[in-house]
Parts: structure tokens; C-alpha cells; sequence
């Protein structure tokens, strides 16, 4: 099946409107928190590959389900916010990439100008 150029900008176009702010490749130490199955409460350090104002993409050993409930915080600045995990990438040798969305973001969180 082929796609017209038309077709394919069309598509693009959408995809970038679907996109709250502006994204940045920025490595920042970061640790998540979540209680497991048993309600036992779980603490995992871990680093971003990138970040914009509404969220970030993280890497992390563990395996988390798809609207798992976490507290971020970053280690930088010890700024912490309630997150979801939204998207579940493929595992890596260094763990598994996350889509994770904060929920009632500071516009500063990450202490970066985004």
C-alpha cells in the first residue's frame, strides 16, 4: 500500500497537533514510586531521554502496566508531581522506555526553558 506525499503531510500535520509543547534530548536523573499488586510501596531510580513541559520519556528497569499511577520527582531539583505512564516502549538493554505524563504540571518542573 502506498501513500501519497499529500497523504503522508496530511498525517504528519495531525500528529504534531496532538503534541503539547516543545520537547527536549535531556538526560535528568529522575526516581518513580508506586505501590505493586500486593500494595507494597516500590522506589526505582531511573534517567529521562526527554522531557517538555506535560511530561517525559523515561527509562526504567522495571515493568510497569499501561495507566500505572507514579510519583516522579526529579533528582536535580527535588521537584515532585503525580504521574501516568501513557505509552510503553520496547525493553532495552538499559530497561524499558516509558511515556509518562504528569498529571497538574509547574510549568518549571524540569528547570529547564521548554
Amino acid at each position: 500500500m502506498s501513500v501519497s506525499l499529500r497523504e503522508f503531510r496530511q498525517s504528519s500535520a495531525k500528529y504534531r497537533e496532538k503534541r503539547r509543547g516543545r520537547r527536549m534530548n535531556s538526560r535528568v536523573p529522575v526516581r518513580l514510586e508506586w505501590d505493586d499488586q500486593g500494595g507494597k510501596r516500590v522506589s526505582a531510580e531511573a534517567h529521562t531521554r526527554i522531557v517538555n513541559p506535560y511530561g517525559c520519556m523515561v527509562v526504567l528497569q522495571h515493568s510497569l502496566g499501561l495507566e500505572q499511577r507514579v510519583a516522579l520527582t526529579n533528582l536535580a531539583n527535588h521537584s515532585s508531581n503525580a504521574a501516568i505512564v501513557v505509552w510503553k516502549g520496547t525493553s532495552r538493554p538499559d530497561g524499558w522506555e516509558y511515556g509518562v505524563e504528569l498529571v497538574a504540571p509547574e510549568m518549571d518542573f524540569w528547570g529547564l526553558e521548554l
